[in-house]
C-alpha cells in the first residue's frame, strides 16, 4: 500500500470524532458551494459533494436544506478559506484550514494558540510545500472490480486506490478532482463521500512526551470554531484510539 493508505490509515477515529464539529464544518462547507455555484446541486459539483459528505456522517437531511435556504440569503455573510502555517515544538510542521468570515480574529486566534503551547505561526508557503495536495473519494464497493477501476481511472489522474471496510477509496491530485466526479458520475458509481486532504512527505518519530507538547497544539487548533482541518508531520500511530 502507498502513503496515502498509511495516512488514512494513521489519522482514521482521531479528526472529526466530534459529530456537532462534523456538521458546523459541513454547514460552512454548503454555504461556500452556494455562494460560488447557487443552490442547486444538479449544477453545482461542489455542492454535490458536500451533500454526500453530510449523509456520510449522518447530517440530517433538514440541516441540509436549512443550510442550503441560508446560503441562498444575500445578507448572510461569506466565508473564506484561509491557510494558515507554522511550526510546533520539536520542529513539526502544521498547516491549517479554516473557513472564516472575519479574518482578523481568525489570525488573532491560530497565533494564540501557537504562543501559549511555544509553536510560531509562519509566513505563507514556509510549510505547504511539505505537503501532497490530494483529492479523494469513498464509494460503494458493490458490484465493482477494483483492478478494471483502477485501469480506467489513470487517465483521470489516478494515485492511489484501496478498500477498506468503509469502502474503495481513491486518491488522486487536487487538480484532478472535478475529472474524477464527472467520470464516477457519468458510470453510475454511488460517491458515498469525497474531499481534500494534504499528505505530508515525511513524517517526523517523537518521543511520548514530545508528541504529547504537539497533541496540546493540536487539540487547541482543533476545537477552534474557524478551523476546519488540521494538517501536520508528527508520525501518528495506525491503531485506532
Amino acid at each position: 500500500m502507498g502513503r496515502a493508505f498509511e495516512f488514512r490509515k494513521a489519522r482514521k477515529m482521531k479528526r472529526w470524532s466530534a459529530m456537532s464539529k462534523a456538521f458546523t464544518r459541513i454547514g460552512k462547507d454548503i454555504v461556500m458551494a452556494v455562494k460560488e455555484g447557487g443552490p442547486d446541486p444538479d449544477t453545482n459539483a461542489r455542492l454535490r459533494a458536500v451533500i454526500q459528505n453530510a449523509k456520510s456522517v449522518n447530517m440530517p437531511k433538514d440541516n441540509v436544506e436549512r443550510a442550503i435556504k441560508r446560503a441562498s440569503d444575500k445578507s448572510l455573510g461569506d466565508y473564506k478559506e484561509v491557510i494558515f502555517e507554522g511550526y510546533a515544538p520539536h520542529g513539526i510542521a502544521i498547516l491549517i484550514e479554516t473557513a472564516t468570515d472575519n479574518n482578523t480574529r481568525t489570525v488573532a486566534n491560530i497565533r494564540m494558540h501557537f504562543n501559549k503551547c511555544d509553536g510560531s505561526l509562519g509566513t505563507s508557503g514556509s510549510v505547504s510545500f511539505m505537503f501532497d495536495h490530494t483529492c479523494n473519494f469513498r464509494i460503494n464497493p458493490e458490484n465493482m472490480d477494483i483492478e478494471e477501476l483502477e485501469l480506467e481511472l489513470i487517465d483521470h489522474g489516478l494515485e492511489e486506490i484501496f478498500e477498506d471496510e468503509d469502502g474503495i477509496l481513491i486518491y488522486a491530485p487536487f487538480e484532478s478532482f472535478g475529472d474524477i466526479q464527472s467520470f464516477l458520475e457519468e458510470k453510475n458509481i454511488e460517491i458515498l463521500s469525497s474531499g481534500f486532504e494534504r499528505i505530508p512527505q515525511v513524517t517526523k518519530k517523537l518521543t511520548p512526551e514530545e508528541a504529547a507538547a504537539v497533541e496540546k497544539l493540536l487539540e487547541r487548533i482543533e476545537e477552534d470554531d474557524d478551523v476546519q482541518n488540521v494538517y501536520h508531520t508528527m508520525e501518528e500511530s495506525s491503531e485506532e484510539e
